[in-house]
């Protein structure tokens, strides 16, 4: 009987290790569309696990760094300050709430490593656990900052992701994340990366016809197997749209993610889960909802 028993228990430890290692999240851009729905209310779906506010557009090279959040507050009159107990709503239940620094339109570039500096000094006072008089989204401690360049210069990022990550020690944990393009490297935080010091890497599998879905999986897959041997994240996530009309192409029917495309990359150690852009599609197709149990 006691054999009987730890043969199953053992049993059950390999199957949780195994279901375990498998289990992905959703991560959700928020914040480019006014008429999709409040911060609190994403996080209240249920149906994400990483909220990314989108975007801080403009920054370095002396430039005064500037918010955007479409129609959902306006900076310039400290608008924007209204979401602080949105965002702790969040985090209450377990949700990380980054901001996303760049975006497919804005003004930023790096000039040297002390402008990189001074970007993370800004971001650390004004968005993380430091302190400031003028916090464009209140008090809240945002969980940390998100990459997503796509334009610009590839110089100094990898000195920003340091900086950024060196303010961990100072209290709560600085997460970073990146929203790289699929084809490999990523032309503009290709080096960032290789530092190693992002959690969690949401690549782009969309608007990039040679690593996308379209139709057969052969080319996203090989990307994939790429992007995870080559890059040390933590988690790597498939990126991708959450309706047809939220980019020019990449969408991947949900029976195709689920029996096909899902299937073919779970396996690996660093499956993250699925990236989508955005709230505002998500909310018109029920994407999340409808592959949440596959993820």
């Amino acid at each position: 009987m006691a054999s009987k028993l730890s043969i199953s228990l053992s049993l059950l430890a390999i199957l949780v290790l195994v279901v375990g290692s498998e289990a992905g999240g959703i991560a959700i851009y928020w914040g480019q569309n006014g008429n999709e729905g409040t911060l609190a209310e994403t996080c209240a779906t249920g149906n994400y696990e990483y909220v990314i506010l989108a975007f801080l557009p403009t920054f370095g090279n002396g430039q005064a760094p500037m918010i955007n959040l479409a129609g959902h507050c306006d900076p310039y009159t400290n608008g924007c300050t209204k979401l602080s107990p949105d965002i702790k709503s969040c985090q209450a239940k377990g949700i990380k709430v980054m901001l996303s620094i760049g975006g497919g339109a804005g003004s930023y570039y790096l000039t040297s490593k002390e402008d990189a500096k001074q970007v993370a000094t800004y971001l650390w006072n004004n968005f993380l656990g430091g302190h400031s008089s003028s916090r464009p989204l209140g008090p809240a401690v945002l969980d940390g900052i998100d990459f997503d360049i796509e334009g610009g210069t590839n110089q100094h990022w990898d000195d920003l992701a340091r900086f950024l990550s060196a303010y961990s020690k100072q209290g709560k944990r600085v997460h970073l994340s990146a929203a790289p393009q699929c084809p490999f490297p990523d032309a503009w935080v290709g080096n960032a990366l290789l530092t190693g010091l992002f959690d969690y890497v949401w690549v782009q599998f969309y608007n990039n016809p040679p690593c996308q879905f379209s139709g057969d999986i052969e080319n996203l897959e090989d990307a994939w197997k790429q992007w995870v041997s080559s890059i040390p994240a933590q988690k790597l996530f498939l990126g991708l749209p959450a309706a047809p009309d939220a980019a020019g192409s990449g969408f991947v029917p949900i029976a195709d993610l689920t029996s096909r495309v899902l299937p073919a990359i779970k396996g690996s150690a660093k499956y993250g889960g699925v990236m989508l852009w955005s709230k505002y599609y998500d909310d018109q197709t029920g994407y999340s909802k409808s592959i949440k149990s596959h993820v």
